[in-house]
């Protein structure tokens, strides 16, 4: 049998983690070797569930090709949030819950449910095979379906996420909604990030009618710390897109306790993510009211807007 590394995204967050390291276990369990890495440090908030579980996190890679050549993917699909030498190994599994941007001249496992969470697809396989989920993986599952639904708040919420939760944090043995707000609250402290770490602790690049657009993504408990450094942070912003292919850089702040967001944006032309949401860009902001879910409130809006002009 095939060794393979399982890892997420770029920029990796909970369900990422959580989903590498519980891919990498059920593929361990129908016979493979397997490791679970990671395409980036974690942040904050994953560092908690990690500790809070007692599970060690995956090394950091920038390349696979060099010690595997069967891959599987977790939490994303689309090469450009990949790691670089994806090209050069077999994606053999696709575990997934965003839009497709995957192409493969061979056949596959891929599986992607319209659903809130990576994790949530995981339990529903692990429930399939009658694989029992041991205490510290149940926790890092609950911890990606709270992280990627913002406890149950998120537009991309189904029932299944809900359920599985429940179910998850029974065998991890914690108060689902105690557990959770302490969750969310480690991942919003952002006064001692610099301005590069708030840029990148959740940030993906997407393809749009041939644009390329960055879109990050960052919770906090209201919006002030993030206001104060704005000019700080679109002047990296700016600097980044100069020198890159970048036709938008995006930063959505997300308020997790009222469920609001606003964006911070720098762009040559702002056309498409003012057709998107309706509103002017004024001095680089528009506001987001309502909005939490990047996947479902800003990607399929602004990639319809820029197919448009």
């Amino acid at each position: 049998m095939s060794k393979y590394l399982v890892f997420g995204h770029k920029n990796p967050d909970t369900d990422t983690i959580a989903s590498a390291i519980a891919m990498s276990f059920f593929l361990e369990k129908l016979g493979h070797e397997s490791e679970p890495v990671a395409l980036g440090e974690v942040n904050e908030e994953t560092a908690f569930a990690l500790e809070q579980f007692q599970v060690e996190a995956p090394r950091v890679v920038t390349t696979v090709a060099n010690e595997v050549a069967n891959v599987a993917l977790v939490d994303h699909n689309e090469p450009v949030q990949s790691v670089a030498d994806l090209n050069e190994v077999t994606v053999d599994y696709v575990i997934d819950h965003h839009r497709i941007g995957f192409n493969s001249a061979q056949p596959l496992y891929y599986r992607c449910e319209p659903i809130g969470c990576t994790a949530t697809v995981l339990y529903k396989m692990f429930n399939e095979h009658q694989f029992d989920i041991p205490k510290a993986m149940a926790g890092l599952m609950l911890s990606a379906i709270i992280s990627d639904t913002l406890l149950f708040k998120s537009p991309t919420c189904t029932g299944v996420d809900i359920d599985a939760a429940h179910e998850l944090a029974k065998l991890a043995e914690v108060s689902l909604q105690e557990y959770g707000l302490e969750l969310l609250k480690a991942g919003t402290n952002l006064a001692t990030k610099t301005v590069d770490e708030l840029l990148n602790l959740d940030s993906k690049l997407f393809e749009m009618n041939g644009h390329q657009v960055r879109i990050g993504q960052v919770n906090a408990i209201g919006f002030d710390d993030v206001l104060a450094r704005k000019e700080d942070i679109l002047a990296q912003m700016a600097a980044e897109l100069a020198s890159s292919d970048l036709a938008l850089s995006v930063l959505v702040v997300t308020d997790v306790l009222e469920s609001d967001s606003f964006a911070l944006i720098v762009g040559e032309d702002t056309t498409a993510i003012e057709k998107a949401f309706k509103q002017p860009v004024i001095e680089h902001q528009i506001s987001l009211p309502g909005v939490v879910s990047r996947k479902k409130q800003i990607v399929p809006q602004l990639t319809e807007a820029y197919q448009q002009i």
